[in-house]
């Protein structure tokens, strides 16, 4: 079980997003520059205990209309190898030391537990409190329509999309079994009165966050489809 440490980072994590965003090709920019604020997310637990793991949602600004987005991020007490083109930044955490702070759509053990989560091997966790699994948070992952899936699931491709991140996994032995975890960037409340979640027939993850007015949205976090 991950421990949260009620302490201070410098740079904060708001601070190495503002900086971090602009960079990529999914964020819409404002005027005024970014503005990020935590909106919501959850948290899995590494197995092994060495790495953090948070799904975090930032909304920009705090007009109606403010964009939100998912950046899932790893927390690493030492850099993660071949994987310096996905370093959000680093930060010196008031207890544990210099923290790697990477984008953790790149980072295997992330996407080692969200697979888990799909399969509902892994539990997703409060964001802010220790040991309390967070109910609001929905996955799922057809495996009739998933032939070979295995237990787990080796990252084997990331590819940035306009609004989304394509993360390819091998989920068994079989070279040919894999599937595509999309990664929303840009979420969308999609949660109606019709119940739909805008996941696909394979599954997929919904979550819940939290607009500036205060009101609760709730949209898809990653959609599972098949890859080539």
């Amino acid at each position: 079980m991950a421990v949260i440490h009620h302490t201070t980072m410098q740079p904060t994590k708001m601070e190495l997003l503002a900086s971090w965003l602009p960079t990529r090709d999914w964020y819409a920019g404002r005027e005024g520059g970014p503005s990020p604020a935590r909106a919501g997310g959850f948290r899995l637990d590494d197995p092994a205990g060495e790495v953090g793991i948070e799904f975090m949602v930032v909304t920009d600004g705090a007009e109606e209309g403010a964009a939100a987005y998912l950046v899932p991020m790893t927390y690493r007490g030492a850099p993660l190898e071949g994987a310096d083109h996905a370093l959000i930044g680093t930060s010196e955490h008031g207890v544990l030391g210099t923290r790697w702070i990477y984008d953790g759509a790149h980072d295997p053990v992330l996407v080692g537990q969200l697979y888990a989560l799909l399969r509902g091997r892994a539990v997703a966790q409060a964001q802010s409190v220790n040991d309390t699994p967070d109910l609001t948070v929905s996955a799922s992952l057809a495996l009739g329509g998933t032939e070979g899936a295995g237990d787990g699931a080796e990252l084997v491709r990331v590819t940035e999309g306009a609004d989304h991140t394509e993360v390819v996994v091998r989920t068994s032995g079989d070279e040919t079994a894999r599937l595509a975890l999309r990664v929303r960037r840009v979420l969308r409340a999609t949660g109606g009165s019709d119940g739909s979640d805008g996941v696909s027939e394979l599954g997929g993850v919904t979550a819940e966050w939290t607009r500036p007015d205060g009101t609760t949205a709730r949209g898809t976090f990653t959609v599972v489809e098949g890859a080539l």
